[in-house]
């Protein structure tokens, strides 16, 4: 069985390399990384991804708007969406999830606990 591909979209770099190695080392999944939603978004259509975690505050364009550009592309409109947010209001999950996203993570995440969580919100069982 081929290892699941993520695709990580933030701002932060620290924050990449820590989802990257959590995810590669608690995983065992490829990670892509970009550090902007329009970079993100061509990596995504050039990589296709089996998920996408995608930071909620970014400059230029935020999480949502990344979010709703990724929707109109029928090429990628089919990759789950992870947000990962240090929003947890209750309002604004619920404004998020009303987006449409496969799920909500919040910053600042466990690294150990990571994978774990999106294989959870994905409903991956080979982790």
């Amino acid at each position: 069985m081929t290892a699941k591909r993520i695709l990580v979209i933030d701002d932060e770099e620290d924050i990449r390399e820590v989802a990257q190695l959590s995810l590669e080392m608690v995983g065992g999944w490829e990670v892509l990384t970009a550090s902007s939603g329009s970079e993100g978004i061509a990596k995504a259509e050039a990589e296709q991804p089996d998920a996408i975690l995608l930071d909620v505050m970014m400059p230029d364009m935020d999480g949502p708007a990344t979010f709703a550009q990724m929707q109109r592309r029928s090429s990628i409109q089919h990759i789950p969406v992870i947000l990962l947010t240090a929003k947890v209001h209750a309002t604004d999950q619920q404004r998020f999830a009303e987006l449409g996203v496969a799920g909500i993570i919040a910053k600042p995440f466990d690294p150990m606990k990571l994978a774990n969580q999106v294989a959870e919100v994905l409903g991956w069982k080979d982790i």
